[in-house]
């Protein structure tokens, strides 16, 4: 089975789509369709941190993904965190245009409460944060993703 993988990216651009196409790129997954499912992880998954994402399949393939991202015009922060037990895990995400350490802090918040609504025995969390200042008239962008398994044909 393939773990699930964190990457994350940065970018800014001339416009809000832009930025954020090239923040996935920097990511690794902007040549696929990413489908956004809950935060939920399946028990029998492990996750790694990668950075970038390798080869996933081809273009234009349908990627399932949990998602943190957000763009604007002067600073971008995306985060990240899970936990995970023998039952399953949890990714709980967050973002805006506020200091990586207050997004950061936001998904610790969101993860401890849902640990507290499962009686399972967890792992230490874990987080990944992204962050980015936008330059003179561009926007920004920063997302961090977990990417489940490869990308399936839309065909």
């Amino acid at each position: 089975m393939e773990p699930i993988r964190v990457v994350w990216g940065t970018a800014t651009g001339p416009t809000e789509m832009a930025s954020y196409d090239a923040a996935l790129s920097a990511a690794g997954v902007g040549d696929y369709n990413l489908v956004a499912v809950s935060s939920v992880i399946p028990s029998e998954a492990t996750v790694a941190t990668v950075g970038e994402a390798p080869d996933l399949g081809p273009v234009g393939g349908r990627l399932t993904v949990v998602e943190a991202a957000t763009t604007s015009r002067d600073h971008a922060s995306a985060a990240l965190a899970w936990a995970q037990s023998p039952e399953g895990g949890l990714f709980y995400e967050a973002a805006g245009a506020a200091p990586p350490a207050a997004v950061r802090e936001e998904t610790e918040r969101g993860l401890a409460a849902g640990r507290s609504l499962r009686e399972w025995a967890f792992d230490e969390p874990e987080a990944q944060t992204a962050s980015v200042q936008s330059d003179d008239d561009e926007f920004a962008s920063a997302v961090v993703l977990a990417v489940y398994g490869e990308a399936e044909s839309l065909l």
